[in-house]
């Protein structure tokens, strides 16, 4: 299947999606168990049952990505983002190609990471795209074509953002690290000389910078009650989780390191800080070395889902009780006993 360029070619890449089990490396339905889940604390039995396993679901991609349920579908989509396509994963169907292109619309052939990666829906029900290869937040419309919501700060072009969430005003949250970028921090395409955390206004398309103390600002997410915004750094040198206080008009103050797993990381425990989810009680469910660690809202370490891959992120899905993760080349998941915040 051949990456089109236009809209028109966009929309049958993705109708083709739904006839398609895309066999190119990937197993399609395969649930074979991986990895294992590190217990360190007995309140993590009251969020992941005892005997749970990991299940592998797909593999073959180049770097899986932003794992976002499709209520409407009862589907999963996610990205691969070196081969710049959204996959569609759904039980008794198996895998398919979604979306292509998903994050480079581009006709000028290029290297660094292109597609698409944090999914997400917002409260109409459309799919967003955090789309590394055009470095901006577009909106999937009905006709495939992507509707750009961010693109610049003060006339500068963004990064490549890179993980994203709303707020219930419908206030987009979004990180900007260089991953996107061909030559990533030194790339001469690169206009802002930081890595910003932001917050675009609903109903707007010039961003509010919340900060650019992040080295390497990547996975987001709220609190339940919206008080709290946590932001993973995936700097090797300082793989940390940061916390913040939103105030009334959306802006962040008082962070502080929520969590530091760079000994972790230099020990050899693969992955960085990365995406990162929140369940209803309040529970963070992050990816990082290791694999996804489950922090209580006080920053208690409960354990570990260890994949034994570099896990880039994860999402609830299904009933809310499902947590799907994208482990390097691999699709997994794992049944709860908590939900996610949005069940």
């Amino acid at each position: 299947m051949t990456s089109p360029t236009g809209p028109t070619a966009r929309a049958g890449a993705a109708l083709c999606a739904f006839a398609l089990l895309f066999s190119a490396g990937c197993a399609g339905t395969a649930s074979d168990q991986i990895g294992e889940v590190i217990r360190l604390d007995p309140r993590l039995d009251d969020l992941i049952p005892a005997g749970a396993k990991i299940e592998k679901l797909a593999g073959g991609f180049a770097w899986s990505e932003g794992p976002a349920w499709l209520p409407k579908e009862e589907a999963l989509v996610f990205s691969d983002i070196p081969n710049n396509r959204v996959m569609r994963w759904k039980d008794g169907e198996g895998l398919g190609v979604y979306l292509r292109p998903a994050g480079y619309t581009g006709t000028r052939a290029r290297g660094g990471e292109t597609g698409s990666n944090a999914l997400l829906l917002d409260s109409n029900g459309n799919l967003v795209l955090c789309q590394h290869g055009d470095r901006r937040v577009s909106r999937l419309k009905k006709d495939w074509s992507f509707e750009p919501l961010v693109t610049h700060y003060r006339g500068k072009r963004l990064n490549s953002p890179n993980d994203a969430v709303f707020h219930s005003n419908g206030d987009l949250y979004f990180t900007d690290p260089p991953y996107g970028l061909e030559r990533g921090m030194a790339d001469p395409a690169k206009e802002l000389d930081f890595q910003g955390v932001y917050r675009l206004p609903k109903g707007t398309t010039e961003p509010v910078l919340l900060t650019k103390g992040i080295t390497r600002p990547n996975g987001i997410g709220f609190s339940p009650d919206e008080k709290k915004l946590y932001v993973a750094c995936s700097d090797p040198d300082r793989a940390i989780w940061m916390i913040y206080d939103v105030q009334a008009d959306g802006s962040i103050t008082n962070g502080e390191v929520f969590f530091d797993a760079t000994t972790w990381f230099k020990e050899g425990r693969p992955g960085l800080p990365d995406g990162l989810k929140v369940d209803r009680a309040g529970n963070i469910f992050a990816t990082g070395p290791g694999g996804v660690l489950v922090f209580t809202p006080d920053g208690a370490h409960l354990g570990t889902i260890s994949t034994g891959q570099k896990t880039a992120n994860c999402g609830f899905g299904d009933d809310g009780t499902v947590l799907y993760m994208t482990a390097d080349m691999f699709l997994c998941r794992i049944r709860l006993t908590t939900k996610g915040l949005g069940f």
